[in-house]
């Protein structure tokens, strides 16, 4: 069965993205490969983040660490040690160790020549903060400076928008398409309550752009993930909160 959302769904955003956003990038390349033929192939990348833990984003990425946590202090505070009477030293109620994910994008490669075309990025909460912030930005200039034209898929409400432009600061989700050698900047700002689009995904010349439906990718890897069988819609989606206007407008969905 499909979303119950119009557009992203929200509730893809806690402890599920890391598996939406692995199950986005081979849909993607699915459903691009016979539309790129005989020109040009479709391959996954991976780059692998890693950084110290967030205390906010483990609440919402790692579930489990949380209930690990409540067990070993509700374990450490049980009464058992007499009072006057030493006790071993007791190890940390928990240990978490340094964040690390593999964030898959999309790349198309002329056939010819094996060279990247066009690469698309779904960004990860990871690459929304820094120090992988600062990072991501600079590898977006080097492969415009390659003239590689780079496609950005943000479906994340939290994080720090990869550009400062006021009016993408505001939309709840960002897609943003950079042509190589071109100075300017095409965008789809997106509200909740907004279909997400379909998008060109440019080729070299003299080559016309290939559609990307991502309402149809998103729709086909929550139906076969099966993802409405993990998410309790009675409670509220994984943070940021959503605006009163939000608020109001998604018992009307749910």
């Amino acid at each position: 069965m499909p979303s119950p959302f119009p557009g992203m769904d929200p509730y893809l955003e806690g402890y599920l993205w890391p598996d939406v956003h692995q199950a986005l990038a081979a849909k993607i390349r699915q459903q691009l490969a016979p539309r790129l033929r005989p020109r040009y192939v479709t391959r996954l990348g991976l780059a692998v983040l890693s950084e110290e833990p967030d205390e906010a984003e483990v609440k919402i990425m790692f579930p489990d660490i949380e209930v690990l946590r409540a067990r070993r202090s509700q374990q450490l505070t049980e009464p058992g040690i007499r009072a006057g009477v030493s006790a071993p030293t007791l190890a940390a109620p928990l240990v978490l160790p340094r964040i690390e994910m593999r964030a898959p994008r999309v790349e198309v490669r002329e056939v010819a020549s094996n060279e990247l075309v066009t690469v698309i990025e779904i960004l990860s909460p990871i690459n929304k903060r820094e120090p992988n912030l600062s990072k991501y930005r600079d590898k977006v200039t080097d492969m415009y400076q390659a003239s590689v034209h780079v496609l950005e898929i943000d479906l994340l409400r939290r994080g720090v928008r990869i550009h400062a432009d006021a009016r993408l600061q505001a939309a709840a989700y960002l897609l943003t398409l950079t042509r190589a050698m071109e100075s300017k900047l095409e965008a789809w700002p997106l509200q909740l309550a907004d279909k997400l689009p379909i998008v060109p995904v440019p080729l070299r010349p003299p080559d016309a752009d290939v559609p990307l439906d991502l309402h149809a990718a998103l729709n086909e890897i929550y139906d076969e993930a099966a993802y409405d069988l993990s998410i309790d819609y009675r409670q509220p989606p994984p943070p940021p909160p959503l605006s009163p206007k939000e608020a109001e407008w998604l018992p009307t969905v749910v």
